[in-house]
């Protein structure tokens, strides 16, 4: 027994040494542990709060672009995503594809057959393609609405554009998320839009609820900057009308118009075709803003500025005469437009309005001097780009090499300029000899502040004509515009003295030497400027190989966009017409009182013996506006405009109206319209009998009775081929 006992109590010894050993291992092994809080490379004491810590994301907004009023142009909005359920431990998923399928399909662009089949699959949850994702919150309401069992929404941050085409190639676009910017000022300005998230860090249990903890850490969300610029959107949206017009008329391989204030350089309005909905940026065919990014040679809208330097140096004098036609330069010949023929002895004063290329290549070499039409070119700022706050500008190529070339470009031919650098030049003869900078991005704001970041102020490029010089210039361009030997008549509007120049620029042969012919293969323009006594506005417009009729000449849809586009602008700018509205005496006619406050009985009684024809706009019982104003001259016939006091009005039937009378109405309402072509009215966007109401567009198309209209197709047949052919190839050998 007391071998056995002695046996266990040394096995009791020895198990007691293992275990104190053991324990002396864990104990030092705990100490260390907590001395040294890292095993194996692996911080501990991190591996902890990392497994308990939670974060959450705060979102930043990226920064929204606005007009010069402040409606949005590019925004961020919620966005959201649907997606099914099939997993049928779920508590919701989908139980009947075909019957989902048939009520979901037509909300997300899909088949009943292809969705049907996607929402048969054996997976957990499915997406259901393009047509689900990017969603408004008004459509996905709708599908809410169907009940579908199975069917989620995610809500997702995207970019939206809410006036779709408007001014695309100036605004550009991200992709929809907002993790690319792609083009304009979405690109350029990328560094202030962008926002920057931020976070919040906090302790949580094992479920993930959070603990008591007041130190949590918070790091703030950085939204984007907000940018505002100078484009206004009632010349801007009325500019994308009527290029769209013209794009569906005349189908040309490309477009450009620019709007700008020549007093600040502001660009109101900026727009290219081909264009594209940034919402839709897949569809894009064409990523170059032509109005800064492309230099093509200008044709006779240089010829402005030619006249312009001759002027300032005092060695232009109108009244001389010389023998245009041809002019004979070494081993070359410029010809005029009309095939060299000319138009005999004639002043240069007269040149000038018939757009003779002779005329301004002897201002050039013998008056001028090559030397000084370079110089007068880097004055009017030709020679560098202009430093518009918009991306990718092209610089100028000016044909320097050859004797040649001061005469070809004097009259817009050899060099090539961007329509953008036109129409800097352009703001020294409209604004008393001063060159102001073109710009289109007013100002940047902090939007949490709202303190400004960057404030644009117009600036004085320089000052290459004196005030006395452009207004002989101005008069001169006025002239272009209303002379009978005019190139620019196609280009009048009524009640405004227009000045400007035409031009007729060549396009390169790409597939030889020499420049592409035909009717209709020129690049027609116009670069002009209205009112003439004090120009508010500038507009410059392109149109690229227009598809003409025999009998339509290039200037028809240029026009068509300038006019449309100039009238407007001056009639929302509160410009008013320099000619007097008609005025016949008592005698003779009619002369308007004052209705307002009238009932429309006592004014029927009171105008009914005068031949006048009343509009009535509403079913009120009082006079609360009226057209003509008080002490306007009428004749018989005419339309007195009446608006009462009814909450709301009907549309007329504007068959046969005037010009003159649809901008009557459209100032008694208080609307917007676009007028397209001369003469009476022959469409009307908003139909006879429709509800009204103030601030809306309307789209007025107008075209002269046939008699007269044939009488013109007549002489403009007749005219087709000198307008055609201006500047067209003039140097010869």
């Amino acid at each position: 027994m007391e071998i056995k006992r002695s046996v266990t109590n040394k096995r009791a010894v020895i198990l007691l040494l293992l275990f104190l050993t053991i324990f002396i291992i864990l104990l030092g092994r705990i100490v260390y542990i907590q001395t040294i809080k890292e095993i194996k490379g692996e911080d501990l004491q991190a591996l902890g709060e990392d497994r308990w810590t939670r974060t959450q994301t705060l979102e930043g907004i990226r920064g929204t672009i606005f007009d010069r009023v402040g409606s949005p142009i590019a925004q961020e909005l919620n966005s959201y995503t649907v997606y099914a359920i099939l997993n049928k431990e779920q508590n919701s998923y989908v139980k009947n594809a075909e019957e989902t399928a048939r009520k979901l399909s037509p909300y997300i662009d899909m088949s009943e057959e292809t969705l049907t089949e996607l929402l048969s699959s054996d997976r957990f949850q499915v997406e259901l393609g393009s047509g689900a994702k990017n969603m408004t919150h008004e459509r996905m309401e709708e599908i809410r609405a169907l009940n579908l069992e199975g069917i989620y929404f995610r809500e997702e941050p995207r970019r939206y554009y809410p006036k779709q085409t408007y001014a695309s190639h100036v605004i550009g676009y991200t992709e929809r998320d907002m993790v690319t910017a792609r083009m304009g000022i979405e690109r350029s300005l990328d560094d202030l839009l962008r926002a920057e998230d931020g976070m919040i860090q906090y302790q949580s249990d094992r479920k993930g609820i959070p603990l008591p903890d007041p130190n949590r850490h918070i790091t703030p969300a950085k939204n984007g900057y907000d940018v505002y610029l100078t484009l206004d959107s009632n010349i801007q949206t009325a500019l994308e009308q009527v290029m769209t017009k013209v794009e569906e008329d005349y189908q040309p391989e490309k477009m450009i118009a620019i709007v700008a204030d020549p007093k600040t350089g502001e660009i109101l309005a900026m727009s290219n075709r081909p264009s594209f909905n940034p919402n839709h940026y897949e569809q894009i065919t064409n990523y170059m803003n032509f109005a800064v990014s492309d230099r093509f040679e200008p044709g006779s809208t240089m010829k402005m500025f030619t006249l312009a330097a001759a002027i300032e140096e005092g060695v232009y004098n109108g009244q001389e005469t010389y023998q245009s036609g041809r002019y004979q330069i070494a081993d070359r010949t410029i010809s005029d437009h009309n095939q060299g023929r000319g138009w005999g002895q004639i002043t240069y004063d007269e040149g000038m309005l018939r757009s003779s290329n002779v005329a301004f290549s002897k201002i050039a070499l013998e008056k001028l001097g090559p030397p000084k039409i370079y110089e007068y070119w880097e004055r009017f700022g030709l020679t560098q780009p202009t430093g518009i706050d918009l991306p990718n500008e092209a610089d100028s190529l000016i044909a320097n090499q050859y004797s040649i070339d001061a005469a070809t470009t004097a009259f817009g031919q050899a060099t090539a300029v961007t329509p953008i650098q036109q129409i800097q030049a352009a703001t020294a003869i409209a604004n008393n000899g001063k060159m102001m900078k073109p710009y289109i991005i007013d100002r940047i704001v902090n939007p949490e502040t709202k303190t400004i970041v960057r404030q644009t102020e117009p600036v004085l490029v320089s000052e290459p004509i004196s005030e006395e010089t452009a207004d002989q210039v101005l008069d001169l361009l006025e002239q272009v515009v209303i002379s009978p030997e005019g190139t620019g008549k196609p280009y009048y509007l009524e009640g405004f003295n227009v000045a400007g120049k035409t031009g007729t620029a060549q396009i390169r042969n790409p597939d030889g030497p020499g420049y592409i012919r035909g009717h209709g293969q020129n690049i027609f323009s116009f670069l002009g400027m209205a009112p003439k006594e004090d120009p508010q506005v500038i507009v410059y417009v392109a149109v690229d190989r227009p598809k003409l009729e025999f009998h339509e000449v290039g200037a028809d849809p240029t026009a068509m966009i300038f006019n449309t586009i100039m009238k407007h602008s001056l009639q929302y700018l509160n410009i008013t017409p320099t000619i007097e509205e008609i005025e016949e005496n008592v005698a003779e006619g009619f002369e308007t009182a004052n209705y307002v406050g009238l009932s429309v009985e006592d004014v029927t009684e009171q105008v009914q013996s005068s031949e006048i024809e009343i509009v009535v706009l509403g079913n009120g019982s009082k006079i609360v506006a009226q057209q003509p104003v008080v002490g306007k001259g009428m004749l018989p016939g005419e339309r007195l405009l009446l608006r009462t006091d009814s909450d709301q009005a009907q549309m007329p039937d504007m068959n046969g109206w005037s010009s003159r009378d649809v901008r009557k109405f459209a100032q008694v309402m208080e609307m917007n319209p676009n007028i397209f072509g001369h003469g009476y009215v022959t469409s009307q966007s908003i139909e006879p009998g429709s509800t009204i109401q103030k601030g809306e567009y309307v789209v007025i198309e107008l075209s002269t009775p046939q008699s007269i209209e044939q009488e013109e197709v007549t002489e403009e047949a007749e005219e087709a081929e000198e307008e055609q052919n201006e500047d067209q190839p003039q140097v010869m050998e």
